[in-house]
């Protein structure tokens, strides 16, 4: 498919799909680290197991910079153990606060004041982050402009003949940044408090104060369509057995 034809296909996806589900709410949380803690913690797992290990760090008061710090490793490893590898993720979390604390002395408004491109570079070389982890703070945390890649967006692409599944990371990321940009320009700046409600996939999340926040019209974008694709793969695009009937995006299927 020609690069131009991909691109207005995926434009197309987000148009049907925010038609169909509106607003999803992306990502849960109530501050910027607890949205950070959650990218560490869902790698590997699923999200349910993620909130039990998150409800765990807020009963101990411990779901802050201050509260990660203070916690032994062993403890800590202890309260995130619903989300699964807990070991290798506490030590991960230790690493971020350290690094945080040693670089920024402690405060994420100064991290997330330095460039994208930069600051990308620096979370992927700290121990246990990879592109899509790093993206996720990017995006859902500091409200910056790049697109999430997961395991459900080269699933959806594929079955639909756009890319294949096993494409470069920052391939996939480029594609999605300067197909989605366009729709940007026919938006302003905005805050979604202030944008009506629609009927939501099951996959939406309740209002946040971080999925509520103010936000430039092309972060929400980056925003939405990750989290409309997160609908499509867990409703209808599973990984061993499609169910496509109800599918938005199902009369966008080749044809066969």
């Amino acid at each position: 498919m020609p690069e131009e034809q991909k691109k207005t296909e995926i434009r197309r996806y987000y148009q049907t799909l925010y038609s169909a589900w509106g607003e999803q709410h992306w990502w849960p949380g109530e501050t910027q680290f607890e949205v950070i803690v959650g990218a560490y913690l869902t790698q590997n797992t699923a999200w349910t197991n993620v909130e039990r290990a998150i409800e765990n760090l807020r009963a101990a008061k411990a779901l802050s910079v201050e509260g990660i710090r203070s916690l032994t490793l062993a403890r800590l490893e202890k309260l995130i153990r619903p989300s699964g590898y807990f070991r290798q993720k506490a030590k991960r979390l230790k690493t971020f606060v350290a690094h945080l604390d040693k670089k920024y002395a402690g405060s994420l408004e100064r991290m997330f004041s330095q460039p994208t491109n930069e600051l990308r570079e620096e979370l992927l070389a700290l121990n246990g982050v990879g592109p899509e982890t790093a993206d996720s703070i990017l995006l859902y945390a500091g409200n910056q402009p790049v697109f999430v890649v997961d395991a459900y967006t080269r699933r959806v692409l594929d079955r639909h003949g756009i890319i294949s599944a096993k494409t470069d990371y920052e391939e996939i990321r480029c594609l999605f940044e300067s197909a989605l940009a366009p729709l940007a320009d026919e938006q302003r700046v905005t805050n979604s408090r202030t944008r009506p409600e629609r009927d939501r996939c099951s996959s939406a999340h309740p209002p946040s104060a971080m999925s509520t926040a103010q936000r430039t019209a092309l972060v929400q974008i980056y925003n939405e369509m990750h989290g409309l694709i997160v609908g499509v793969g867990k409703h209808y695009c599973g990984k061993s057995q499609p169910k496509c009937d109800g599918c938005p995006l199902q009369p966008f299927l080749p044809k066969r």
